[in-house]
């Protein structure tokens, strides 16, 4: 049980880096083109975050066959 344990922490740590890693190109890229594009406003890195994070729930491309 203590295995299963530590795996789901160092796994949910790197889901967690990863994250983070993904968050600034996000970011640079939105403040980049985004405001110049289409007006919308500039993004803080919590928010590319949280837009990354929304995209992978939103465009997983795992899908559930039966």
């Amino acid at each position: 049980m203590k295995q299963y344990l530590e795996m789901f922490m160092v796994v949910t740590l790197i889901m967690m880096i990863v994250a983070i890693l993904l968050g600034l190109p996000l970011m640079l890229l939105w403040n980049w083109i985004m405001p110049d594009l289409f007006r919308l406003p500039y993004i803080t890195f919590w928010q590319a975050v949280g837009l990354n994070i929304l995209a992978g729930i939103l465009f997983n491309k795992t899908s559930i066959k039966k």
